[in-house]
């Protein structure tokens, strides 16, 4: 009987059609995708609160998971914070697994079929991302050699998140769609302009002069979601470079815009929300406070205006580069993209941007604002010689705010949506733990030795209070994102304790 086709096959038969000289760097590059993705998973085997697993056991050559139902998973010691792929297979009562999306399979847990669905599609997107890179790319940038725009930096991150499992799923998107607007790829993406009656708009800020038709608003949309969702046809009229997230793009000499994108990627449907572009003005005007009180170490992009015709599937917000901030000889590099400069392997200079990050970052949260500053939302401006200066911030969204702290320090909280608005200290402290230190640092550091090294260097040069206190003594919070895609929707973050790198 033939074996039904799988998501590496059908993604090769699909490239052999759009791109056939592709083809033998796809294949060549399927290994080491599937090693990645099955790294990811195997760190949330390891790790996450998963309710069936039954108990984790240290060996001496790696780590055994037994599971409720009696059966074995085996495989090599887990560092939670490793990024390079170190898992080529695992062992379930003894047959050896390197797809991790048979694996899931034949793990036969509640929801797992479908998870496997996305670790097939994870390996295979991975693999064409990595196929479409220029050969003899470096794995290490001379500080001569750097990116000047922000999309070509943000196209560097090749391999996407760098702990999720799903971390290039990309359901919904052909080859010939990934191949036109995946970053990676280094594509134009011509957005189309959809007219809108500007009284039927509902618009936050400023929405800018050339994108108006008399009394209508011309609201950008991605090409995919025009043709998937809204169901229409419209004509190019904006050329832009995706970036990171794939769904904001910068317009060359412009803002960045950020589209409403209706699939999911990673974890999240990548629409724009009603509430969400009605919060942007005051989201930003915040902003702009928090920066005056950073001493100098923060910046906040600007929202420039939001509009949308009450429809999270057609919305869009517009924002400031954050090359803004950059002077002369500067780059304003995300935090994600800073592993491919080579930077990170000086311990000081790795030390250097932990204490940067992490001084902006708790004296934000002693102030009342949890940054979810994860490596897509976090910039570092570097120097000519690359030594970090300080930070730029991305999509104030998905921060959190403490009233009772900001009432402490005299500082306003009008207008923003009561979802950000938490007392509790440990919500603030997932979200700014998690996203910086257990995500942005650790990837950038890319292992616990790293990592504990440049905490132990920068910690002591932290002032001291109750979240520094916290950080250095409770476990480490980060998403348990493989649990929450087992996991029924409606439920928001699931959160687990790593171990905490500053307690060895």
């Amino acid at each position: 009987m033939p074996r039904p086709p799988t998501a590496e096959t059908e993604t090769a038969e699909e490239l052999a059609a759009v791109r056939p000289a592709l083809v033998p760097r796809y294949t060549a590059e399927l290994p080491g995708a599937r090693a990645a993705v099955l790294t990811r998973l195997w760190r949330a085997l390891a790790w996450e609160p998963l309710p069936w697993i039954a108990a984790r056991e240290p060996v001496r050559d790696g780590l055994v998971l037994r599971m409720r139902d009696g059966r074995r998973l085996s495989g090599p010691a887990a560092d939670p914070y490793r990024t390079a792929a170190y898992v080529a297979r695992v062992r379930l009562d003894g047959v050896p697994y390197g797809d991790p999306a048979r694996l899931m399979t034949d793990l036969a847990v509640p929801r797992g079929i479908a998870l496997a669905g996305e670790l097939g599609h994870s390996v295979a997107s991975l693999a064409l991302s990595r196929a479409a890179q220029p050969e003899g790319t470096a794995t290490r940038i001379h500080p001569d050699e750097w990116p000047v725009t922000d999309w070509d930096w943000e196209r560097r991150v090749v391999d996407g998140h760098p702990y999720h499992p799903a971390c290039r799923a990309r359901p919904g998107f052909s080859v010939a769609e990934q191949l036109a607007y995946g970053p990676e790829h280094g594509p134009v993406v011509g957005l189309g302009l959809v007219p809108v009656p500007a009284e039927e708009c509902l618009v936050s800020g400023a929405w800018p002069d050339d994108l108006r038709d008399g009394g209508r608003l011309l609201l950008p949309v991605h090409p995919w979601q025009a043709a998937h969702v809204l169901k229409i046809q419209g004509e190019t009229a904006l050329p832009a470079r995706p970036l990171m997230s794939l769904r904001t793009l910068a317009v060359p000499g412009g803002p960045h815009v950020k589209t409403a994108l209706g699939t999911r990627l990673t974890s999240s449907v990548r629409d724009i929300s009603v509430s969400s572009v009605a919060a942007s003005a005051a989201l930003s005007a915040f902003g702009e406070t928090l920066a005056a009180r950073s001493g100098g170490l923060l910046r906040f992009t600007r929202t420039l205006g939001a509009a949308t015709p009450h429809s999270p599937d057609l919305a869009a917000v517009l924002r400031e580069s954050p090359s803004a901030y950059a002077g002369p000889g500067e780059r304003a590099v995300p935090v994600a993209a800073l592993a491919g400069t080579g930077l990170p392997s000086d311990p000081e200079w790795l030390a250097g941007l932990t204490r940067l990050t992490l001084t902006a970052g708790l004296r934000l949260l002693e102030l009342g604002v949890a940054l979810e500053a994860h490596g897509q939302n976090l910039l570092v401006v570097l120097s000519p010689s690359g030594e970090p200066q300080r930070l730029v911030y991305r999509d104030l969204a998905d921060i959190r705010v403490s009233p009772a702290r900001l009432a402490r320090h005299g500082v306003p909280h009008t207008g923003l949506p009561a979802r950000i608005l938490t007392d509790d200290p440990v919500a603030l402290r997932r979200k700014l733990f998690g996203s910086l230190v257990g995500g942005a640092l650790a990837a950038t550091a890319g292992s616990g030795a790293a990592l504990r090294a440049a905490l132990e260097r920068a910690v002591p040069d932290l002032p001291p209070g109750e979240d520094l206190a916290a950080l250095r003594e409770e476990p480490l919070p980060v998403k348990a994102l493989t649990l929450m895609r087992l996991t029924p929707d409606g439920r928001g973050d699931l959160w687990t304790g790593m171990p905490n790198p500053l307690r060895g």
